[in-house]
């Protein structure tokens, strides 16, 4: 039996996965989104509602949620491949408004976040840590807005890795490789700076 890391399969840690979402945030009025597998529930207390997720440091994102401290959780139905088009497969650097063809709202913290989906968290960054190619961001839940009852089938790494359209999983597949490739070298070394808080307006 493998014991060694060296040796353990990525399929197997894909076991540990969590549902995709879609993640919005802004800062200084500049608006922007991703997808991302990271997002969970980070409290044990029901009436102290926290989420936590792991953003790419290289992903446009990541710099608008470290700036402004403010992002939305958002679970998708398993039919929802134009949402992950639309920020998934898009850079923000490479388009004026991944939302152009998304119908959003404010949210309370001034986030931008989507109409459509199973179930809204809006959150606010509570705390933050650094893990090399990525940031581990801590939110506390500030608004909730569930627009699908409670069994609705929703997006799953491995629903997608089954049922997306060929040419929508190609062109995933080719963009984490790319991004495994770049933070390889990111992930090596892990900063213990504390994160300076909220430097920017949403």
């Amino acid at each position: 039996m493998a014991s060694r890391l060296e040796a353990t399969p990525y399929s197997l840690l894909r076991h540990l996965t969590l549902p995709v979402v879609a993640v919005t945030t802004s800062a200084n009025g500049r608006r922007n989104g991703l997808i991302v597998n990271s997002a969970q529930r980070a409290s044990l207390v029901p009436n102290i509602a926290r989420i936590s997720i792991y953003v790419s440091k290289p992903n446009f994102s990541h710099d608008l949620v470290y700036a402004s401290g403010v992002f939305g959780i958002h679970i998708l139905r398993d039919d929802q491949y134009d949402v992950i088009e639309q920020l998934g497969l898009r850079s923000g650097r490479d388009v004026a408004d991944k939302f152009d063809e998304l119908d959003i709202r404010k949210g309370v913290t001034g986030c931008p976040m989507l109409d459509d989906c199973v179930v809204a968290f809006e959150c606010r960054v509570v705390n933050a840590m650094d893990a090399g190619g990525s940031t581990f961001f801590l939110g506390e839940v500030v608004e909730m807005l569930q627009e699908e009852p409670d069994d609705t089938p929703i997006m799953t790494s491995g629903h997608f890795r089954s049922n997306a359209p060929a040419d929508l999983k190609r062109a995933y597949e080719a963009g984490l490789a790319k991004a495994q490739e770049l933070l390889e070298p990111l992930s090596r070394t892990i900063s213990t700076r504390p994160w300076p808080g909220a430097t920017a307006a949403p």
